[in-house]
């Protein structure tokens, strides 16, 4: 199966840990990832799935949140916080070329906030691995 990157921005507000997740129109509630490209490196796949997902504009270089094995889908996943070059509205729309163009809807998600049934099974499982790192990250 092939690998994939996934692109962790992440914001504070009111004190609160918010992750910028969206509304894919028929599989639920996700964040940004996608398939790491042969001989591409994954912080570089991170970077270009944020791009094409959401229109955002990594800066610098990420930084590796944490690598897993251990999701159901069997892939090997990679984890890197990204910061953006400009301020993020509390939502917004993006057109991807994603199976033939849709409309993602983005909005942020408090990361002390359980996830409800609206959102896809497999980030249940993402997110319980990334939350306490992201935490950690920022206390």
């Amino acid at each position: 199966m092939p690998n994939k990157a996934c692109p962790v921005v992440t914001r504070v507000t009111d004190g609160r840990i918010e992750i910028l997740a969206f509304k894919h129109p028929t599989a639920g509630r996700q964040v940004v990832k996608g398939t790491i490209e042969p001989g591409e490196r994954p912080s570089d796949a991170a970077v270009r799935e944020l791009a094409e997902e959401s229109g955002l504009v990594a800066t610098d270089s990420p930084v590796l949140l944490t690598q897993a094995n251990n999701l159901p889908v069997g892939d090997t996943w990679f984890f890197y916080e990204c910061d953006v070059k400009n301020p993020i509205p509390d939502t917004f729309s993006f057109f991807t070329q994603d199976e033939g163009g849709l409309w993602f809807r983005f909005f942020w998600h408090d990361l002390n906030s359980e996830l409800d049934d609206k959102w896809h099974p497999l980030f249940h499982d993402m997110l319980s691995i990334i939350r306490p790192l992201i935490m950690a990250r920022n206390a």
